[in-house]
Order: structure tokens, then C-alpha cells, then sequence
């Protein structure tokens, strides 16, 4: 299901180059860069700092996601199609988490309230 070559460009490319779009779409609906950070923060378990840090230095987006903190164990919870691909059944667990967090900005673009993208 999943395709190597698209998954390795994915996993090499540094979050700060996709970071700006996901800021772009939830403002674009009205959402704002601290609820994107509040989104980023509750999946993977960064403080504000570590997240700006890992920006500053341009990580690439498998160790940004290897090396979260704390993945948030009610991530699970999250369902649906991202890419035409239903996130439950992606296998590479890398591209699950990232895919994970495009389904919860495209939550947060659409107008969710908060407590249910963070699934409380």
C-alpha cells in the first residue's frame, strides 16, 4: 500500500519545509499557528521549545518523528482518508504518525473544535 521511494522523499524532507503550509491552511480557515503548534505538541509530545528547536535546525521528517518524546497513545483514535489512504490502514508506522498529523491539520482546517481533534 505504502510506496518506498515516495516514503523515503517524505521521510528526507525537513519538517520546517512543510511546516509553513500547515500554518498557511489552518489560517486560510480562520485557525491560528498556535492551535497548529497545540496539534503538533499533543501528537508527538514536543514542548514549544523543543518543536521551535527541531524548526531551527531543520530536522528531517523521519527524526522528527522517531525521535518525538511522547507519542500520544489516543492517536489511535484518529480515523479517516488522508491522500486517499485510510491512516488506519497505513503499515510503516513513520508515515502513519506523519499522516497522522496532515488528518489532524486537515481536522483543524475544517473547523473541528479543538477538544475533538485532541480527541478528549
Amino acid at each position: 500500500m505504502d510506496n518506498k521511494k515516495t516514503n523515503s522523499r517524505i521521510y528526507a524532507m525537513s519538517f520546517a519545509s512543510v511546516y509553513p503550509h500547515y500554518i498557511i491552511k489552518a489560517e486560510k480557515k480562520g485557525r491560528t499557528k498556535a492551535e497548529v503548534d497545540e496539534v503538533i505538541r499533543w501528537l508527538l509530545g514536543y514542548s514549544q521549545k523543543e518543536l521551535e528547536a527541531h524548526l531551527k535546525k531543520r530536522t528531517d521528517f523521519e527524526t522528527f518523528i522517531t525521535e518525538a518524546p511522547h507519542l500520544n497513545p489516543s492517536r489511535t483514535l484518529i480515523k479517516g482518508v488522508i491522500c486517499g489512504v485510510r491512516v488506519e490502514d497505513i503499515k510503516d508506522q513513520i508515515m502513519r504518525e506523519i499522516r497522522y498529523l496532515d488528518k489532524l491539520i486537515d481536522e483543524l482546517a475544517k473547523g473541528k473544535k479543538m477538544e475533538k481533534i485532541l480527541r478528549k
